[in-house]
């Protein structure tokens, strides 16, 4: 088991231990707050279609680069301004949307990761994004 120590005074004793069952992973995700969007980005492939496996600078290059992701959260705000969005919100909870690569905030939870995107930054909403990758 994990400790992590929680608070400013590292001589202190309080520790609390991080969790290992998946449902307790998953209150670690963060909330977007405001306009943002909370999105995950899809499981890369490890080998090409010819069966040879990708480097793993070449998967790296995929996540940072990556434009196709997974609508995880809303925050309360986004897609609000009937202004900027007169037609109403461009995504919903799991869609997949593409938006430009390096888009958002990048963070890695337990291994996976996710970004923090502005709600404009949505650029198309895909039913189905196998085969959907960055034109080089």
């Amino acid at each position: 088991m994990s400790e992590i120590l929680i608070g400013s005074n590292p001589d202190s004793l309080d520790a609390t231990t991080l969790p290992e069952a998946a449902e307790d992973k998953a209150r670690q995700l963060p909330d977007p707050r405001g306009y943002h969007i909370l999105v995950a980005l899809p499981e890369s492939e490890e080998k090409y279609d010819s069966g040879l496996i990708k480097a793993d600078q070449t998967r790296h290059f995929e996540e940072v680069l990556a434009t196709v992701f997974f609508v995880v959260k809303l925050g309360p705000d986004a897609y609000k301004d009937e202004k900027r969005f007169p037609s109403g919100p461009w995504c919903k909870e799991g869609d997949f949307v593409i938006v430009r690569p390096n888009s958002g905030t990048r963070l890695k939870i337990h291994g996976r990761e996710f970004r923090i995107l502005n709600d404009d930054s949505v650029e198309a909403v895909v039913e189905d994004p196998r085969g959907i990758t960055r034109a080089s």
